[in-house]
């Protein structure tokens, strides 16, 4: 990226009581410039903003350019938000991963469903995973200088012909350079294999896990951890892909396979180090493993021990928030059925709250043409097919993965709003375990859709 391509930083929060709220920054107003560098995403703001002086070149809403001079303590954070992280644009994914789940989608959607990022600052900042073959050499050169670690990384395979022809792509087969590379500078990954039936499933999958906890020997393992995820498909695919699903026999294969290499490990490094994603467990009809097994949860990005997570946050919750009796009310909870046994649990304890009716309606999405379906893939017509006349009582309780950050939006675009007014119920956005509590316990009148 060159400096012409960055462009100035939009605040979009100002944190109260920070020195930019006593400064009085405004909401609109962009960084142009600290130091006279220009910041290409949050990593350089971050750095740039680290010393005890540092002078702002700002634009502010009306136009007008003026400069700030800062005294304040070493690291300490000036209290400034941003519309994005990155200012100078996405580093474009130029694989053709065939179970890209962006490329199974419809067209003529909101134009951010098909943004391909494979970008080393997003998988830093928030653990989204990249394939370490779009980098050039500056920035392979700016990882290792401002130790940007860990990344998560999607390996797939560590063979180079599998990996290779699971990306499309030649520089794919360079991974295990790519591993030493950060073996030898201290640097540190968490990976991720996609698992596609028939092509790096079987002795594929052994090796490739097994070349990963190559690299988690040292007291400072270059690999941290490694996850097993199932392919997802839909209906929306290209035809001539090689792919296939994971049936329940091949979950139950995956998961005996994986479970005899986790005792390996724990053996040697005292570590399950390669993990399962739930799903695996969802998809075979079995049940997950219990809490002790995850540890410090390593791959919970990838949904490995997160029905777990989620069972044990409610727990805790319900000790200290739910009542013993509510003003009589019925909601329907909307969830994927992937989970469905696992949640019914959580729907028992709330219905021993005097007054208290929850529903638990687990949807499978056709949609995407799915037959079983994890909760954050389901979309706003799935919602409308299933319930369309039915006796909704005072509303939905809609967990708020199933929305785009910070709008009422589904994936398949309908808005909430829409929905509500299909259906002609009150939808309430439950945003996690508290979310969900504070929705079946407050006051009706108090709450609001959305």
């Amino acid at each position: 990226m060159s400096e012409s391509t960055i462009r100035p930083a939009t605040i979009t929060r100002i944190v109260p009581d920070s020195i930019a709220a006593e400064i009085g920054f405004e909401p609109g107003d962009r960084v142009v410039a600290v130091n006279g560098q220009k910041p290409r995403d949050l990593i350089d703001y971050q750095f740039f903003c680290a010393d005890e002086d540092i002078e702002l070149e700002i634009l502010d809403q009306r136009g007008k350019t003026y400069v700030i001079e800062i005294e304040k303590d070493y690291d300490e954070d000036l209290g400034l938000e941003f519309e994005q992280a990155l200012f100078d644009g996405l580093i474009q994914c130029n694989n053709k991963c065939p179970f890209c789940f962006i490329d199974q989608q419809p067209p003529g959607k909101r134009e951010s469903l098909y943004f391909k990022d494979d970008d080393y600052r997003l998988s830093f900042l928030y653990g989204s995973y990249l394939t370490l073959t779009n980098m050039t050499q500056r920035e392979w050169d700016r990882v290792e200088a401002m130790r940007l670690s860990p990344l998560f990384v999607s390996v797939h395979a560590t063979e180079p012909d599998v990996r290779s022809r699971l990306l499309k792509n030649d520089r794919a087969g360079l991974l295990m350079d790519n591993l030493r590379w950060f073996q030898e500078r201290d640097l540190q990954i968490h990976a991720q294999v996609v698992l596609c039936p028939g092509i790096n499933d079987g002795e594929h999958l052994i090796r490739t896990l097994m070349d990963l906890a190559s690299f988690h020997q040292a007291d400072f393992p270059a690999v941290i951890s490694a996850a097993v995820v199932p392919i997802g498909l839909t209906r929306f695919r290209p035809e001539d892909d090689e792919l296939t699903p994971v049936t329940p026999e091949k979950a139950r294969e995956v998961i005996t396979q994986v479970q005899g290499l986790q005792a390996q490990f724990q053996q040697k490094f005292g570590s399950t180090f390669a993990w399962l994603a739930d799903e695996w467990f969802l998809l075979a009809g079995w049940e997950v493993p219990p809490e002790s097994h995850y540890e410090d949860y390593p791959q919970i990005g990838n949904g490995v021990g997160s029905i777990r997570q989620f069972i044990k946050q409610f727990g805790i919750a319900a000790e200290r928030k739910l009542p013993e009796s509510v003003s009589p009310r019925r909601f329907v909870w909307i969830v994927g059925n992937a989970v469905e046994l696992a949640f019914a649990p959580i729907v028992a304890r709330l219905n021993q709250v005097a007054g208290l009716n929850v529903r638990m309606v687990a949807l499978n999405s056709d949609y995407w043409g799915q037959t079983m379906t994890v909760t954050g893939l389901l979309t706003g017509q799935d919602i409308q097919a299933a319930l369309q006349g039915q006796d909704l009582g005072d509303g939905i309780l809609l967990p708020s993965v199933m929305l785009k950050h910070g709008e009422p939006v589904f994936l398949d675009d309908m808005r909430v709003d829409e929905l509500e007014k299909t259906l002609g119920t009150k939808i309430w956005i439950a945003d996690g375990v508290d979310g969900l509590l504070d929705r079946c316990c407050e006051p009706l009148i108090a709450q609001a859709c959305g």
